[in-house]
């Protein structure tokens, strides 16, 4: 469950997830893997959760990506590599794959493996002043191919390689420009935007946009491997429910509506 430097807050339909290690600019220790793998198992299984933000502890950084003070131990041998990238390829399966939506909250510098993990996010909503990049190719270590496919679905071929191959940071508006973030505010405003959206997405009816969201971690698949019985189901699903009911009453009289997630 959550540790001092990755924190969970639940208020209403709304959880958010902190990166707080401020201190090394949010670095993403093993801890803090761990913790957030028991945190999204959590937020999958809590019905009362309708949309999960992530974001950085400090002002100054979403995260620098991996924690390099742990380098030493967490790539000692073969070994070492592959138990950590099966931790870190784990809990980025399971927040692209949670059945909730997900917003990145991405203030200050979003690096490395921490730019894999807001690419699992349904949403990036950075400041104007946020910085991105990945940077093997500068530090000599490899990359797992299932984070260079992540890149290179959120943001295009060309595009993967030109941040992979050369390692550099990214401005806002340049990340903007290749589909990294959907969109990008001043400084200022980054938390109430945020906040507007999740309330938006909060009041909408739960059903249709989980069956939205499920549908999407199928279609990204290959064709061999969807899943369309569980599409038709959950499309199904929402026409059978009681918030399609409420959705079709609400606008006939011309109301707001209430919906309940059944």
């Amino acid at each position: 469950m959550p540790s001092d430097k990755l924190q969970l807050h639940k208020d209403g339909a709304v959880a958010r997830i902190v990166l707080n290690n401020p201190a090394r600019h949010n670095a993403i220790t093993m801890e803090m893997w761990d913790a957030a793998e028991a945190v999204l198992d959590d937020l999958e299984r809590d019905g009362a959760i309708r949309v999960v933000v992530i974001s950085g502890a400090g002002g100054k950084a979403f995260s620098a990506g991996a924690d390099i003070s742990e380098f030493e131990r967490r790539h000692a041998d073969a070994n070492a590599v592959r138990t950590n990238s099966d931790t870190t390829e784990r809990v980025c399966d399971k927040l692209a794959a949670l059945g909730k939506p997900t917003i990145a909250q991405i203030e200050g510098y979003c690096m490395g493996g921490a730019m894999v993990f807001a690419l699992c996010c349904d949403l990036r909503i950075c400041s104007e002043d946020s910085r991105f990049g990945i940077p093997p190719a500068r530090l000599g270590n490899g990359y797992g191919h299932t984070s260079v496919e992540r890149v290179m679905n959120a943001v295009g071929l060309s595009n993967a390689k030109e941040i992979l191959f050369t390692g550099r940071q990214f401005t806002a508006q340049e990340a903007f420009a290749m589909g990294v973030v959907n969109r990008v505010v001043p400084r200022d405003q980054l938390a109430t935007y945020v906040d507007n959206y999740t309330e938006t997405i909060a009041q909408n009816a739960p059903l249709t946009v989980k069956a939205i969201k499920l549908m999407t971690v199928e279609l990204v698949k290959e064709p061999k491997d969807r899943d369309i019985a569980l599409c038709e189901k959950l499309f199904a699903d929402c026409y059978a429910s009681e918030d399609y009911q409420e959705g079709r009453r609400a606008f006939m009289e011309k109301r707001k509506p209430v919906f309940k997630g059944r």
